[in-house]
């Protein structure tokens, strides 16, 4: 594992300045300067606000072990709103459908393209959803599963055989996918791991300690993944504190 002290100071003092939207006039004005998660709220029926409790724990939790500032609520965005592009980190989750109109893909893939990230979470019955819909957004790239000895899974903690296996859908291993756009990471998807639900308040589903926390070990991977690793030149991510976009 990576020295948690000297990343810390990696983090605050040179990358998450650059990478923090400036504040809004939403959630974040009230804590100027603090890293947050965003959720996606997306249309089509399914769930995308399910595990309250989640990305919070998850904050909470980067915030003592990385020494990372981090707000101590998620923020929630839809791919129509204006201040969309001013949050570089997405969370999707849910069990059901998904469906992106025309401009929502459009809009999804310029953030992606120009620096945003996403993290997406199968809690079960969203696969193929969700891949109908990526393949919208990039026609072009596929779905790739990851080799254990991507940097996802060694950045922080330890992750020697990928993604940890938190809860039982189809006896079907965990497996992480990725799309790239020009060897960029964009886009993480966790299948079969559930790591989401794993982030909870450990009374939702009674996991045993090791699986919370191996959930929340595998969360930070990849949050600070996407906050360090996402250019090979820090000096190109100083050109905004927010993805480059266009306006609703």
């Amino acid at each position: 594992m990576m020295a948690k002290g000297r990343y810390g100071l990696i983090l605050a003092g040179v990358l998450l300045p650059v990478l923090l939207p400036a504040a809004s006039k939403t959630q974040e004005s009230r804590s100027p300067g603090l890293f947050t998660i965003a959720r996606l709220k997306y249309g089509g029926g399914g769930d995308w606000y399910w595990g309250p409790s989640a990305l919070p724990n998850l904050l909470t939790f980067i915030r003592q072990n990385a020494n990372v500032k981090t707000a101590t609520d998620e923020a929630r965005v839809a791919i129509a709103d204006d201040n969309f592009f001013s949050h570089p980190f997405l969370f999707m989750t849910g069990h059901g459908n998904v469906r992106f109109t025309d401009e929502e893909v459009r809009r999804l893939r310029t953030f992606l393209t120009r620096g945003g990230f996403l993290l997406a979470n199968d809690s079960y019955g969203l696969d193929k959803a969700f891949r109908r819909e990526m393949k919208k957004v990039f026609p072009e790239e596929e779905l790739v599963e990851l080799p254990f000895h991507h940097p996802i899974y060694h950045c922080f903690y330890d992750f020697p055989n990928g993604l940890p296996k938190v809860h039982q859908h189809d006896a079907n291993p965990p497996k992480g996918y990725g799309i790239f756009y020009k060897n960029r990471l964009v886009v993480f998807y966790a299948y079969e791991a559930d790591i989401g639900d794993g982030w909870e308040d450990p009374a939702v589903y009674n996991d045993p300690p090791e699986k919370h926390l191996a959930a929340l070990k595998m969360g930070a991977n990849v949050v600070l993944y996407a906050l360090t690793g996402k250019t090979e030149k820090v000096k190109d991510l100083g050109q905004s504190r927010k993805v480059e976009g266009t306006s609703k």
